[in-house]
């Protein structure tokens, strides 16, 4: 490894997302089961999910190194839309935010050696979708754009049209808040 900086992470949204800040990293895919536990809150959910990932790339690398986790969630009067598992699923999340705003959430978890959790944080930004057509969305499923972005959308690509207010972090929206991520890791003494 040739940084002691990893972002655990498989999507490329949030790699590009953090060639932002031009650091020098290395990427690791944890490997994670993203699923939610029983009464667990969507803030509970996605710092643990964010966490896990930290920690398990983290069990895999010298002590030297520092791990960022990260894990979005989109969620709409209280329930967490996940990564449609098909185009019926990620045309009923549509049809269902379609008009509203909803809540887009990041979990961010900075991880030190095999256990040392140094930050961990959410952030939540609003996203208001015009009102979507059925054509409209038939025409954006189609694209198959939304079936690996939580909430059936992706804000950063052909999902823009959809979204008419942004109250927040865009790059939270994307996947990574990098305003938040920056800041952190300066006031850990890291950059």
């Amino acid at each position: 490894m040739t940084s002691k900086l990893v972002l655990a992470s498989s999507s490329p949204r949030r790699e590009k997302l953090f060639r932002k800040l031009g650091l020098d990293f290395n990427i690791i895919s944890p490997n994670v089961v993203e699923k939610r536990t029983n009464g667990e809150s969507p803030v509970e959910y996605v710092l643990r999910i964010s966490q896990e990932k930290a920690l398990a790339v983290a069990a895999m690398l010298e002590q030297k190194h520092i791990v960022i986790g990260a894990d979005t969630i989109v969620v709409c009067d209280g329930d967490i839309l996940g990564k449609p598992e098909n185009e019926e699923e990620a045309k009923s999340m549509l049809m269902r935010l379609s008009g509203r705003y909803h809540q887009v959430m990041t979990g961010l978890s900075i991880v030190k050696s095999k256990r040392e959790i140094l930050h961990t944080e959410y952030v939540t930004s609003m996203v208001k979708f015009k009102s979507l057509g059925p054509d409209e969305i038939e025409e954006y499923v189609n694209t198959k754009e939304p079936l690996d972005k939580a909430g059936g959308y992706a804000a950063q690509g052909l999902g823009a049209f959809m979204i008419e207010q942004i109250q927040g972090s865009f790059t939270n929206v994307v996947g990574l808040p990098l305003s938040n991520l920056s800041n952190a890791l300066k006031n850990l003494g890291i950059i």
